[in-house]
């Protein structure tokens, strides 16, 4: 269970950040001008967003195998730092994200995981940007993506690339985003990690500025339920 909780902790930490603005970012490449520009309007969208639910599928190929498994369910963020990603299919887990807290509760096994995202994923850039400390720039040369990965309209999609901080390496080796070229929310997250672990999900149904109450992405341990904290 312990690698699909890391890879899952990786893949909060950067969607929390992503959620996030992204504003100022460095480019390289003869459309710099163009990364930047979109970079900008994705910023702008995000600024303008206070909380956002949507639909969410999942793929997930752990490094040594031939094949991932899938699943699927619906997301819940508000700003500034709360986020709700209930599984549904194949089977129900629950993770609820406040700030630099996590608890993951899996139902059937009547048990709750508690943690740290920091303990879960050494990336601290999207991190940062949920507590309001900084920007994804600070941590990401932002790039476009070198794979003709562009829709009918030539929409280009962004590639992330983590800038070294201190003497810890990256866990993560790049992100890909799709974005939609209507609203400049992000279709689609793919997440490359230097162990060979790969993870992408695509959302669809987004829906901004609801008011969602932050009771819906809170979680109170049953008193039936065991807690199982990690180091």
């Amino acid at each position: 269970m312990m690698p699909l909780l890391f890879l899952r902790g990786t893949l909060l930490l950067v969607i929390v950040g992503l959620m996030m603005p992204v504003s100022d970012a460095s480019a390289a490449s003869a459309s710099a001008s163009v990364i930047k520009d979109v970079a900008r309007k994705v910023d702008a969208r995000y600024a303008q967003t206070k909380d956002l639910q949507a639909d969410f599928v999942q793929e997930t190929i752990l490094e040594g195998f031939t094949t991932g498994f899938t699943s699927s369910g619906r997301l819940y963020l508000k700003k500034p730092g709360l986020l709700r990603w209930d599984y549904l299919h194949p089977s129900e887990e629950q993770i609820y994200v406040d700030g630099d807290q996590v608890m993951m509760y899996v139902p059937e096994h009547q048990q709750v995981v508690k943690g740290a995202l920091t303990q879960m994923a050494a990336s601290k850039g999207p991190l940062a940007l949920l507590q309001g400390a900084g920007n994804l720039s600070q941590q990401f040369t932002i790039l476009e993506s070198t794979d003709g990965s562009r829709d009918a309209d030539k929409f280009p999609s962004l590639t992330l690339v983590p800038k070294p901080v201190g003497q810890t390496p990256p866990t993560i080796k790049k992100i890909v985003l799709k974005l939609f070229p209507d609203t400049y929310f992000i279709q689609g997250i793919t997440l490359f990690e230097v162990s060979g672990n790969i993870s992408r999900v695509v959302f669809d149904h987004i829906q901004a500025n609801t008011g969602l109450s932050s009771s819906q992405l809170t979680f109170d341990v049953p008193p039936d339920v065991v807690v199982v904290e990690l180091p």
